[in-house]
């Protein structure tokens, strides 16, 4: 991060079952180190995102303004993917925090149009595209970002699991207009984290 000043930035990650312990480190990642979000991975502690246990690093997301990065959808690993699902859980969490931004990774599948209409219902809540190649997203998905979900759609790519030049080159050639283009690449994610 240091070696390349506005171009990278890290994501903190802490321990769930500790909860005031996660809380000191997120400061920390944030205030001292510079850290841009918290991510947590609901299917590595098999807790769904509404659990009391993630509950204290929602408010410090708000305190600190910072996002809350977490993964929807089915697990690549052999894990339960039932802690991935965006309804019930992720809605409960944007019902009981609307002022946390809630970025929601790997488009939510087989759950897409779950995630979709949460990025409708709720403001503060985004889909990022991370580990799904752009020639294999959902029909559903591409039409959400060229209407509603303009502002709510965010490039990622997942690497090293999925090379750059493949998913980079891959989302340049989506047949979308250049505006919403410039905002999936760019843009909304300058907005989410602040940057």
């Amino acid at each position: 991060m240091h070696r390349y000043p506005g171009r990278l930035f890290g994501v903190a990650a802490v321990h769930l079952h500790r909860p005031m312990e996660a809380v000191r480190e997120l400061r920390h990642a944030v205030e001292d180190l510079g850290f841009k979000a918290l991510r947590m991975i609901p299917w590595l502690w098999n807790l769904p995102p509404n659990d009391r246990l993630y509950y204290p690093l929602y408010a410090a997301c708000i305190e600190l303004g910072i996002p809350f990065c977490t993964q929807v959808g089915q697990t690549g690993p052999l894990m339960p993917s039932e802690p991935g699902r965006p309804v019930p859980y992720l809605d409960q969490v944007a019902l009981d925090f609307p002022e946390l931004k809630i970025v929601a990774g790997h488009i939510g599948f087989p759950w897409t149009n779950e995630m979709i209409g949460l990025a409708m219902k709720h403001h503060n809540v985004y889909i990022d595209t991370s580990a799904w190649l752009p020639s294999y997203y959902p029909p559903e998905l591409l039409q959400f970002m060229k209407s509603f979900g303009r502002n709510r759609v965010l490039f990622g790519s997942n690497f090293p699991h999925l090379p750059w030049d493949r998913t980079a080159g891959q989302a340049r050639e989506l047949d979308l207009p250049e505006p919403i283009r410039k905002r999936f690449l760019h843009d909304n994610a300058i907005s989410v984290f602040g940057l």
